[in-house]
């Protein structure tokens, strides 16, 4: 029986309404609070809810966002520099955790300068962390770190982070997920500049599906991207190596290898944890600026499969010799420490595939399941002692990519991004609005940009 119009909305007008979101400030004099983390530790924030931060000031560190102050889907919590207050960005700094979001999902952080924190600058124990136009920088540990348990998914958008990590174990960016927790997450990265490492990988990844686009990477203590599978040691209960593959989406990067170590990328595993997962690279840079032995990927324990379509290999002064795609065998590598124990490079023998490479005459180990790929002295950019990466309008570079890399028979990789939409950062921070569509003209170039005269202007 339906009721009568009238009643139905007196009916309505008897239910609780919602509550409405606050927007708190702080500030060194007359805001709300003058600390970040006694706002937090006093208030429990509710979905739509927004702090504004006032620049030109340093807050402590040791903030945490807790679980009682989460959003909801597509309404977090947003922390943001009040940039109507102050020229420069709040600066959050100390701490052992600088800024901690302890199971507090569904939260945006923008705008910030964040540092110093003992054992990292900002620890994600979240789901769906957004953290945009940011710094992170000169963490004596890690800089970003994703937890192993209670992490989900995390965009890094638009922010630069340098001088942070420390040894063979601490990174400027260590990403995992937690798979019985939160699976199928995303960790999305694009438009960032991530440079002057102290230790570690520039990116340390071992989430179940990573999306790294349009981003510049430079100057690892040792590669600049590891992509393996999670660690073993520290996962829940009814984990398993074989719960989830772990696939990397590696499109319109910049990779600049400085340091003596041979890698740029390595991926499949470390004696912890193997990723058995599918790594697709696409209109890729990758520059050596050192001489010696070189590896653009090295695959070892359990890589499931490398496609590469589009990217440059090129490595500069007398000598160089890069090598493509290197594959440490059994017996070059240690038993792991946990299941599985097998020390082959491939989770299911070697599946490599790709189109319209362009390496230099010397290189090494090109695969030869690569299609068309192109062979040359220099690939005819604008200045690499500059830093200046587009293609001449003379380079070979130019309309020679492929305009539809196709997905390989019996390994593609699921809903990727086809082709670069964009150029990557130019060695510098990106503003919010500030990428570079690619031009449409007569087709796509290899490697990470276009030239002057193809790439568009910035995106308003």
């Amino acid at each position: 029986m339906h009721l009568p119009r009238l009643l139905s909305a007196s009916f309505l007008l008897l239910l609780p309404l919602p509550l409405l979101a606050a927007t708190y400030t702080v500030g060194p004099s007359g805001r709300d609070y003058t600390q970040l983390s006694a706002l937090v530790d006093d208030v429990d924030l509710e979905p739509g809810d927004v702090v504004l931060v006032d620049g030109d000031a340093t807050y402590g560190g040791d903030i945490i966002v807790r679980g009682s102050d989460r959003g909801a889907p597509g309404n977090p919590v947003t922390f943001r520099w009040d940039r109507s207050v102050g020229s420069t960005r709040p600066v959050l700094q100390g701490g052992s955790h600088t800024i901690k979001f302890q199971q507090s999902n569904h939260v945006v952080f923008e705008g910030f300068d964040v540092r110093g924190g003992k054992s990292s600058c900002l620890f994600s124990e979240a789901h769906d962390v957004t953290v945009r136009d940011t710094i992170i920088r000169d963490c004596p540990s890690h800089g970003i770190l994703g937890a192993d348990n209670n992490s989900g998914s995390f965009t890094l958008e638009y922010s630069e982070v340098y001088n942070s990590g420390a040894g063979t174990h601490r990174h400027p960016i260590y990403m995992q997920s937690d798979q019985v927790a939160y699976p199928g997450s995303v960790f999305l990265m694009r438009f960032n500049y991530v440079h002057s490492g102290n230790g570690g990988s520039l990116l340390k990844n071992r989430h179940e599906r990573a999306l790294i686009h349009y981003n510049w990477f430079e100057g690892s203590a040792y590669q600049e991207l590891e992509l393996i599978g999670p660690d073993c040691e520290t996962q829940q209960p009814g984990w398993s190596p074989g719960l989830r593959r772990e696939d990397v989406d590696l499109v319109g990067n910049v990779i600049v290898h400085t340091s003596n170590w041979r890698n740029a990328i390595r991926a499949g595993g470390d004696l912890n944890g193997r990723n058995q997962g599918r790594l697709r690279m696409v209109n890729n840079t990758i520059l050596f600026t050192r001489p010696g032995a070189a590896n653009a990927v090295l695959v070892q324990l359990g890589q499931g499969s490398v496609e590469m379509h589009n990217n440059v290999v090129y490595q500069t002064g007398a000598g160089a010799a890069p090598n493509i795609l290197r594959v440490h065998e059994a017996s070059e590598v240690k038993t792991p420490y946990c299941a599985p124990t097998g020390r082959e490079p491939w989770s299911s023998g070697r599946k490599v595939a790709g189109s319209n490479n362009w390496v230099q005459d010397s290189a090494a180990l090109v695969p030869a399941e690569l299609a068309n790929t192109y062979r040359g002295t220099d690939p005819g950019l604008e200045n690499i002692a500059r830093w200046k990466l587009r293609p001449l309008a003379t380079s070979a570079l130019l309309a020679a990519g492929n305009p539809s890399p196709a997905a390989p028979a019996g390994f593609p990789f699921p809903s990727p991004l086809p082709l670069p939409q964009f150029d990557a950062p130019q060695r510098v921070k990106m503003a919010i609005g500030a990428e570079v569509a690619r031009g449409s003209g007569t087709g796509i170039a290899v490697g990470a940009f276009e030239s002057s005269a193809d790439g568009g202007a910035p995106v308003r």
